[in-house]
């Protein structure tokens, strides 16, 4: 329901957001600050976008909870699309989704009403000598045998051997 109220809601808002700007300043400026918005959103989204992928690399590298970097990355991209959508209502949440801030606050905001039962990562650090090893795991060592090259056919004829 939260969802169908949102769809009505939002071009709604955004239509008498463009009345209203439209009517005050006019036609060319209101378009004009669509177009500049996106533009300099899209510039933004490029900037954020990095640094969240440089965090996201560091907490993968360092064997952090990536929670945060992925959540921060998410917000980014929810936000390039609602720069690029034409209007002023998602202009001003995708330009606050791009505050560190504001992206923290949401984190921890949603963070607070979620439990996580368990987080693994890799399977390379030490194993919890209480659980039993894979049953279907059998530990060994192994060397690559490459197999002989034998020619599948003879000489073509066309060349001399």
């Amino acid at each position: 329901m939260w969802l169908f109220i949102a769809f009505i809601a939002v071009p709604l808002i955004e239509i008498a957001l463009f009345i209203q700007l439209g009517g005050a300043i006019g036609l060319w400026p209101t378009l004009a600050v669509v177009v500049g918005t996106a533009m300099l959103g899209s510039w933004l989204i490029r900037r954020q976008g990095a640094i969240a992928m440089s965090n996201l690399r560091k907490s993968f590298s360092d064997l952090d909870d990536p929670s945060e970097p992925l959540a921060h990355g998410a917000m980014i991209l929810f936000a390039g699309a609602l720069l690029l959508t034409p209007g002023f209502f998602t202009d001003a949440i995708g330009f606050s989704l791009l505050v560190p801030g504001v992206r923290s606050a949401v984190f921890n905001f949603i963070r607070a009403r979620i439990t996580v039962e368990r987080f693994e990562m890799g399977g390379q650090g030490p194993r919890d000598p209480r659980r039993p090893p894979h049953p279907d795991i059998i530990e060994g060592e192994y060397q690559e045998v490459e197999p002989p090259k034998r020619p599948t056919h003879g000489p073509s004829g066309w060349t001399k051997h």
